[in-house]
């Protein structure tokens, strides 16, 4: 016990840091929050200091005094391998930065996403990141008066959180223009049921569905439209292409709202002895790492989700350090990235 007492550290305090490099505490807590007017000398005479002395700043203390320098992400898959590439983006804008970022994977469901955001309060957190939440938009948008919020995904405005979001009806109409200048007429469409009693009204599901149903009117396929609901993991994926392929006026293309839905069809067609793309051309959505393996080469739309990344964190910190007086809304501009899972339809 006293051994274990004897190597036991005393943790470093601000104070430490202060006396170490010969300066007030004051001025180590100014470099700390990168506040205005610190001169280089001072920067590099602190941090130096706080790199010897190996210091971590107590977060329960930092959030007494204003700021903890933590970062929410809220996702509800961390099997989706887009949500990795927003991740990235947002790691490296904040990599030369003070904060951290923790993650809440909170699955699909409203109330626990809800208790996550929650919790992410609770613990004074400076700012969120909500992926797509299915959570009630009131609920949103109370927290975000309180606490600065940017939502990926949802295309409703507020002037309470800013928001990233993909243009989803382009993204659908580059994929049904591709299918149709091969020869399909027969394109469904896989897509999130989404939460129907969460009051977004232009969640990513709702408008990439629009622009499917537009794109197809507008080649005069209107009456072809078909639209399979499922959620965006492998086993909706699978239990969509199922449905679908086992269907009597069976597509001759499908196209899935993301990459892990799309090999969740491609599953189902290989369990039924189909192939991609002889038998079944397959579009996918986000072009994550997946979509080109060299087994898989699935042809997806690329949402720039690294981009996605960086601009919501970029933003977020603007509101962290005192932007109110507006909101913004930043949208990427997808591109088709033509791989090997489409084809011309079997005659």
């Amino acid at each position: 016990m006293e051994q274990n007492a004897q190597r036991r550290k005393k943790r470093v305090t601000i104070t430490d840091v202060a006396q170490h490099a010969g300066v007030s505490t004051a001025a180590v807590s100014k470099v700390m929050r990168n506040a205005y007017g610190v001169s280089a000398a001072m920067q590099e005479k602190v941090r130096a200091a706080i790199a010897e002395l190996d210091y971590r700043p107590h977060t329960a203390a930092r959030g007494m005094r204003g700021r903890t320098y933590t970062i929410g992400v809220l996702l509800d898959n961390i099997r989706n391998t887009f949500f990795a590439d927003i991740l990235d983006g947002i790691r490296d804008e904040l990599h030369d930065s003070d904060y951290t970022v923790m993650i809440g994977a909170a699955g699909f469901g409203a109330e626990a996403q809800g208790k996550t955001i929650q919790s992410m309060v609770d613990r004074q957190m400076d700012g969120l990141i909500l992926i797509a939440p299915s959570t009630q938009r009131a609920e949103v948008l109370a927290t975000a008066q309180s606490t600065p919020t940017v939502v990926i995904g949802h295309h409703d405005p507020s002037e309470h959180h800013d928001s990233v979001v993909d243009a989803d009806a382009a993204g659908a109409a580059l994929v049904v223009d591709h299918l149709v200048s091969l020869g399909h007429r027969g394109i469904a469409l896989v897509s999130s049921p989404g939460t129907r009693t969460s009051r977004w009204a232009r969640t990513p599901e709702i408008v990439l569905t629009n622009g499917y149903a537009e794109a197809m009117g507008r080649h005069g396929l209107a009456e072809q439209t078909r639209i399979c609901r499922a959620a965006y993991s492998d086993d909706g994926g699978y239990k969509a292409g199922m449905s679908l392929l086992t269907s009597e006026d069976r597509p001759t293309a499908i196209m899935a709202g993301a990459d892990v839905a799309a090999l969740g069809v491609w599953r189902a067609a290989h369990e039924l002895g189909l192939r991609v793309p002889d038998d079944i051309s397959l579009v996918g959505y986000n072009n994550t790492a997946l979509a080109d393996l060299a087994t898989v080469q699935l042809t997806s739309v690329d949402q720039a989700g690294h981009n996605m990344g960086t601009t919501a964190a970029r933003l977020l910190i603007e509101r962290v350090e005192g932007r109110r007086d507006h909101s913004v809304q930043t949208t990427m501009t997808p591109r088709l990235v033509v791989r090997h899972s489409t084809s011309t339809p079997r005659s």
